[in-house]
């Protein structure tokens, strides 16, 4: 039954693939009907900033973890479903089991901030596209980030406080925590923080604790990075060349080596074997916490109620669709799995 499932899921793998390289998302802006397959397309600006338009506030290294961690969707899926099974562990004890996993060291970093997990599992279509994006477009994704920076901006949404800096270096906008030792995930809503309205993604489902009602942008709880430091894929292994227009990863590009989203551009040398996939199995242990599966002998694959994830919609967390509440400030959970705690006396909106 293991290995059923294991084959399932690499097969719904490479149909989710399949999906958001060739037909695309259903309304996914400036997709046309007489368009060649878009195995050999590229997207347009307008969708790339649609496709970075939740995360491109975020601070540089997290930017970076989430853009690693979408080319492995299927990790991203185990490893929130791990999460929820751990919720007890938490600071160092958490710290130590996730570096147990054999997941991609993006994944493991992802751990040290449950709600940006959650949220690439619930929208698991939007990951996939996202890190299909930045395999095959990488420079154009991060001009996509810099461009959604500039026009909140001018929007009088981003800048310095006591969460994060914001900093300007020519025509690039850097973002850090002010305290190097806890980082603040920004909330925000994605289609209304940079002035003019931008086409939602298809099926987004806005997580708790990610999504603030309004134009502005909420602080809710700080992660203290302490107990992650010490491990390799902790926070201060990852960074952003802007300059580059790359991931950083122990202060070298990082290259993704995911089964799951294939990096057309290099597709040539028997890569199947070496190259841009990922270095060991496709499924790391059991991927249905979340009750993705039916366990009674039947070979059908159940979707569950309340799912937003497109393509994977089975992949959603049993319907656990929580309800939440933002009116002028951010009062989110998202740290309950370890390692959060409230900085300076709670949420902060501006």
């Amino acid at each position: 039954m293991k290995l059923f499932k294991q084959v399932v899921i690499v097969v719904l793998c490479c149909l989710l693939v399949q999906f958001t390289t060739q037909a695309g998302p259903p309304g996914f802006s400036g997709q046309s009907n007489g368009q060649a397959p878009a195995s050999a397309a590229r997207l347009s600006s307008q969708q790339l900033q649609q496709l970075v338009a939740p995360i491109a506030l975020y601070p540089d290294a997290l930017v970076a973890q989430v853009l690693a961690a979408s080319t492995y969707p299927d990790q991203v899926v185990e490893a929130d479903r791990w999460m929820q099974a751990h919720s007890g562990l938490k600071g160092e004890e958490l710290a130590k089991e996730v570096d147990k996993q054999p997941w991609d060291p993006s994944v493991k970093a992802l751990t040290q901030f449950p709600s940006v997990l959650e949220n690439m599992d619930k929208n698991l279509s939007w990951t996939s596209s996202l890190g299909d994006a930045y395999a095959n477009q990488q420079q154009d994704v991060t001009d996509a980030v810099q461009a959604m920076r500039q026009q909140a901006h001018q929007a009088g949404h981003l800048d310095s406080n006591e969460q994060e800096k914001v900093t300007t270096q020519g025509n690039t906008i850097v973002i850090e925590p002010a305290n190097p030792e806890v980082v603040y995930v920004p909330a925000y809503d994605p289609w209304l923080v940079y002035g003019e309205p931008i086409v939602a993604y298809p099926g987004w489902y806005p997580v708790p604790g990610l999504f603030l009602a309004g134009a502005g942008i909420g602080f809710g709880i700080g992660f203290g990075i302490g107990f992650f430091g010490g491990f390799g894929w902790g926070w201060h292994h990852w960074g952003y060349d802007w300059h580059g227009r790359s991931v950083m990863y122990n202060h070298n590009t990082y290259i993704s080596h995911s089964r799951t989203i294939i990096n057309r551009n290099n597709v040539s040398r028997n890569n199947f074997n070496h190259g841009n996939f990922n270095h060991g199995n496709l499924n790391h242990g059991n991927v249905n916490h979340g009750n993705a599966f039916h366990g009674g002998g039947s070979s059908s694959f159940h979707a569950q109620p309340g799912t937003h994830s497109g393509a994977f919609s089975g992949f959603d967390h049993g319907g656990n669709t929580r309800g939440f509440s933002s009116r002028g400030r951010s009062s989110f959970g998202g740290g309950s799995h370890g390692g959060g705690f409230h900085g300076g006396g709670g949420g902060h909106h501006r």
